[in-house]
């Protein structure tokens, strides 16, 4: 196993740059660009490898492996006072828990972003739009 394989790397559309956009998030800045799917993922895993060269060259530790890492089911988010009475009369209305309505948001929302294919950019990330 190369070491590049301990990091994930993603290629997607974007509607933004009209072309294949390849990242490897928690390793390297920036992406690769191009138009064609499997040429940027070829490159991708070049770039990756040149990342890791990098931090080795400067004697600079590795980021944490991204690729397998396992995920404990929870996360804080805060949301400001305003969103968290909103969701919670959400729920409440659905006769949820907040829990149980904030899943059922995400999961609902990640759903949209499957048949979603527009992207708008937010903060420096891809986020699918919303139609309202």
């Amino acid at each position: 196993m190369k070491k590049s394989d301990r990091y994930v790397k993603i290629v997607e559309w974007s509607e933004e740059d009209q072309c294949y956009v390849g990242t490897c998030p928690g390793l390297m800045l920036g992406g690769i660009h191009g138009d064609n799917e499997a040429r940027v993922y070829k490159e991708l895993c070049q770039a990756t490898e040149e990342w890791i060269d990098i931090y080795e060259q400067d004697g600079e530790p590795l980021p944490e492996a991204t690729a397998g890492k396992e995920y404990s089911g929870k996360f804080v988010v805060r949301v400001g006072k305003d969103l968290h009475r909103s969701l919670a009369i959400g729920a409440m209305r659905h006769g949820e828990s907040l829990n149980e309505h904030c899943l059922h948001l995400l999961r609902e929302e990640r759903a949209q972003y499957g048949e979603n294919k527009r992207v708008q950019r937010l903060s420096g990330r891809a986020r699918p739009s919303r139609k309202r």
